[in-house]
């Protein structure tokens, strides 16, 4: 078994994004929610103690993965910011999703989307999204920018630092009742299911 204290912020990070990415089939076209408390990360009570060095090793590692799946990344900030997302703004516009005006620094944002926002081309601030999936390190609550239905998702690296890991994916509603089929099957003849 990997002793994880010898596993550094950005590969943790990296794995856990990269289990989620293959679980929930991220590619170009999809979006990936992160909310990450630094404080958490470094062993404080989330709000007491963000660094923008922890976060500049998460941004790494999500980036790897990133670059090598294609999907698009919003962070969220923190409450003091209604939770608003840090994206870059041909995201924001492809969604045609709703801007808010702000820029998140360390103590209004929080560390984590202060320097995602830096490290963007356009970076710009929506009120909200729906994503496709999500990653929460430190417990900072991202349900609310995820499409319905969320699918717990349990990777095999459960804490980034000292902060505990929740993640999930969504799926589409299952509608029609009893009779409903989910999935197409062509039988031996060559016909479709009715």
């Amino acid at each position: 078994m990997t002793d994880i204290s010898k596993i550094s912020l950005n590969e943790q990070t990296a794995g856990v994004v990269r289990e989620l990415a293959e679980a929930a089939v991220l590619g170009p076209g999809k979006v990936l929610v992160i909310g990450a408390s630094t404080s958490e990360v470094v062993g404080r009570r989330i709000g007491t103690g963000g660094a923008l060095e922890t976060a500049q090793q998460l941004l790494q590692g999500i980036a790897e993965v990133q670059a090598e799946f294609g999907f698009a990344v919003a962070y969220q900030c923190c409450e003091h910011l209604n939770r608003a997302l840090v994206m870059e703004r041909d995201l924001l516009e492809r969604l045609r999703l709703t801007e808010v005006a702000a820029v998140p620094i360390p103590g209004a944002g929080g560390s984590m989307a202060s320097a995602a926002y830096r490290s963007m081309k356009e970076p710009c601030l929506a009120e909200s999204i729906e994503a496709h999936a999500g990653v929460d390190i430190g417990e900072t609550l991202i349900g609310m920018h995820l499409r319905r239905v969320a699918v717990p998702f349990r990777p095999s690296v459960r804490y980034v630092g000292e902060a505990r890991v929740t993640a999930a994916y969504t799926r589409p509603k299952l509608i029609g009742g009893e009779r409903a089929v989910y999935r197409f099957v062509q039988k031996d003849d060559g016909a479709q299911c009715d």
